[in-house]
């Protein structure tokens, strides 16, 4: 093969000025940083104040630097705590959970680490910007409760590792709220099936409540259910035996089912979202 050589003197040269070009402009955005030569107290205290003031991506991009030139000491770690609320606040639950975790392997002994918790629940308590508006409405089919049942399960990590946490209350009450959704959920699927006479599948929703969400408001409703689907398919004795549990637990609900009245949610299905709108965590 020919080589030119004048070609390659143009190549080398060609490659000496892409160089020049790239270190000069890397020079000169390093020279227009107006962060370039803040300290790590200095970075800390623009990125909390950015964070204070509701300027989340600029906390965040604060918080990043920080981190990166300054990867130990105080206000390193305290950034690592702080960064998932950011992004959390950014909009951005995937880097907010990542954050979170990453806090929690680095330092498993924070004095804080029950907070990262917290935020971690809460971070999928809320995941769904739109969820808790659809609940009702939307086919029950259709819906994500994954987050929310993640949401319980932090939320239930923290209650059992750190009881005496400021946050501990909150999270149960969120814990309670999540209960009861998702158990309204199952139901809502189980009537979607009654309603197209697929009474094995009601049977199956109906059950899931009564065996994973002892304490729902939706309880009766979802023994009521069992007892209609397990009529229908000729198990009377299963029928029998619910509703020997309804009328023990709910008797009023129990005389309704004898009557061939319909078992409703707290008269109707505004009742979840009436008691959602007064806990607290939702007013702020």
């Amino acid at each position: 093969m020919y080589w030119n050589r004048g070609s390659a003197v143009s190549l080398a040269r060609s490659l000496i000025a892409l160089i020049a070009i790239i270190t000069l402009s890397g020079c000169a955005a390093w020279q227009q940083d107006p962060t370039r030569n803040w300290s790590a107290s200095q970075l800390y205290g623009e990125a909390k104040a950015a964070l204070d003031s509701g300027d989340y991506q600029q906390a965040v991009e604060y918080y990043e630097l920080l981190e990166a030139r300054f990867p130990f000491g105080r206000y390193a770690q305290q950034a690592q705590i702080e960064i998932p609320y950011a992004y959390y606040k950014a909009a951005e639950p995937e880097a907010a959970l990542a954050a979170v975790d990453r806090f929690v392997q680095l330092n498993p002994r924070h004095p804080h680490v029950d907070y990262a918790y917290y935020l971690r629940g809460l971070i999928n308590f809320n995941r769904d910007q739109g969820f808790l508006s659809r609940i009702f409405p939307m086919d029950p089919a259709e819906m994500d409760v994954k987050p929310l049942d993640q949401a319980f399960q932090d939320f239930g990590r923290l209650l059992r590792e750190f009881p005496d946490s400021r946050y501990a209350e909150d999270a149960h009450q969120r814990m309670i709220f999540i209960r009861n959704t998702l158990a309204n959920h199952e139901i809502r699927v189980a009537q979607f099936y009654m309603e197209r006479r697929a009474w094995v599948a009601a049977e199956q929703r109906a059950r899931y409540v009564v065996e994973h969400y002892q304490g729902a408001e939706a309880m009766p409703l979802a023994l009521a259910i069992l007892i209609q689907s397990y009529r229908a398919l000729d198990l009377d004795d299963h029928a029998d035996n619910t509703m020997a549990v309804l009328e023990l637990n709910f008797p009023d609900q129990a005389a309704a089912v004898r009557a061939g009245r319909t078992v409703t949610l707290d008269g109707d299905t505004g009742g979840v979202r009436r008691w959602l709108e007064r806990l607290p965590f939702f007013a702020n």
